[in-house]
């Protein structure tokens, strides 16, 4: 089944749904779709509904029964016949699975932790019509569970949940990557795009909904874009990296969790500097670093050079931008003086938002790049000779080989605004001389720059130059 002209992109999540909800098997089948809020689930959902003639009920933050009411009315429209009022799911799921028969078809619940709320059985009966003797047996009905806390969403498949083993699709649907988003924000520009990500990401609604289309007209536009955008008091971007975490049921101390982003975001990136930036002992923030993982707000990344050494990096761009620039300035910008905080902010954009931005940047594109890469990351080489550290800021490895040293690909630095030149090539050198001696083997490894700003002339011809444009080629 063709993809409808209005949802962009999201190719291989639509072959996926569309093979799930059209499967001729006999019986009943679940899927599960998660993601973040404003990533286009429900766009997605609702346009592969109509296009099989399914079923979508968008699911409130309302009682049982007038959720029921609501899902009732639902399967009226659908069957264009009178259904009796159900007096709780108990009756309403045989019931879907009854009228769902002739052929296979999507029955999207979507925003499923709404309804779970109000009725924690749910999950329950639904495995229970699903399993053995229950009225699935003879449905043809696909359902779709979709939902945008993650917690809740991660948790109906996992443990001794009763859906656990259950479910047909698990699909977590996902910002677009900085390629997809520099098309879907119709910037063709690299830098410009770079920039525009970094604020936004590639999250769909803050360019549809959010923004109202206003994407900036060109590389000289984007300081007046944000401006009227994302520092804009009167728009809606100006206040949604507060309320991202709102949407998590598991989060009972916002202000703990605020305090947490805004460490990792301020380059507090191991648990030991995050627990000392908020102020708490290590043992008390494991459980908000656990959620904002399970959320997808963090996300926990090991050194590739000391595997026991790990660091949490904030995954939505517009938080890191938030802390970075709008929290310390926040009473200026409710009051209309955005262009003056902007004009006092753009040294700390470039280089506590640009710049590490850049960098993961550049780890997506050497994973995509290398076709032998196994592993893509960063790690800090230490050079107990000058007492120092080197910060590798892509390292490429190939697969493990059991009993041979880790072979290294590419080891790679990342500047933004400044131009790259032989300090940057010898620290890397010295960075594989010492790998060489920790046991990697290094005989391959090509040494690469990653700069947005250019490189010196007289660059040695065996160093990998990769430009902002390459990144986007």
């Amino acid at each position: 089944m063709s993809k409808p002209d209005h949802v962009f992109d999201r190719e291989q999540e639509w072959a996926s749904l569309v093979g799930f909800a059209s499967d001729t098997g006999a019986g009943a089948r679940l899927g599960v779709v998660s993601g973040r809020r404003r990533q286009g689930k429900s766009y997605l959902l609702q346009a592969l509904a109509g296009s099989m003639g399914g079923i979508y009920f968008p699911a409130l933050e309302v009682t049982e029964a007038v959720a029921l009411r609501l899902f009732a009315d639902e399967l009226i429209r659908f069957t264009g016949a009178p259904v009796p009022a159900f007096r709780d799911w108990i009756d309403a799921i045989p019931y879907l699975f009854g009228v769902v028969r002739d052929r296979a078809i999507p029955v999207v619940f979507d925003e499923f932790p709404y309804l779970v709320k109000a009725s924690p059985e749910l999950p329950s009966i639904i495995q229970r019509e699903l399993g053995p003797g229950g009225s699935g047996a003879s449905s043809s009905a696909r359902v779709l569970l979709c939902g945008s806390a993650m917690s809740v969403m991660g948790g109906l498949l996992s443990g001794t949940a009763p859906l656990r083993g259950r479910a047909g699709l698990e699909m977590a649907i996902r910002p677009f990557g900085y390629r997809q988003a520099a098309r879907f924000w119709d910037i063709d520009d690299p830098r410009l795009a770079a920039q525009v990500h970094a604020v936004v990401g590639g999250t769909p609604a803050y360019r549809r909904e959010f923004v109202r289309g206003d994407a900036p007209s060109g590389p000289g536009d984007f300081d007046d874009w944000v401006v009227r955008t994302v520092l804009n008091a009167g728009a809606p971007l100006f206040r949604e990296a507060r309320y991202l975490l709102a949407e998590e049921t598991e989060i009972r101390d916002p202000s703990l969790y605020h305090s947490v982003l805004a460490a990792v975001a301020d380059g507090n990136t191991t648990s030991g500097g995050i627990a000392g930036y908020v102020g708490r002992k290590s043992n008390e923030i494991a459980h908000p670093l656990r959620v904002l993982e399970d959320s997808h707000l963090l996300v926990k990344e090991r050194d590739l050079f000391r595997p026991n050494r790990s660091y949490y990096r904030v995954v939505e761009p517009l938080i890191t931008f938030y802390q970075a620039i709008m929290v310390r300035e926040w009473a200026r910008l409710e009051r209309g003086d955005a262009a003056t905080v902007w004009r006092g902010s753009r040294g700390r954009f470039l280089s506590q938002v640009v710049g590490p931005h850049m960098e993961v940047l550049c780890r997506e594109y050497a994973l995509h790049a290398d076709p032998a890469a196994g592993e893509v990351g960063s790690g800090v080489v230490p050079d107990p000779s000058n007492r120092t550290q080197i910060q590798i800021d892509v390292a490429v490895l190939a697969p493990a080989d059991h009993g041979r040293p880790r072979r290294i690909l590419s080891l790679g630095e990342v500047e933004w605004d400044r131009v790259m030149g032989a300090e940057h090539v010898a620290r890397l050198r010295r960075a594989r001389d010492l790998l060489a001696v920790k046991g990697f083997d290094t005989r391959d490894t090509v040494l690469t720059c990653y700069s947005g700003a250019g490189f010196s002339t007289g660059m040695e011809s065996d160093v990998r130059l990769v430009t902002v444009d390459d990144l986007y080629a």
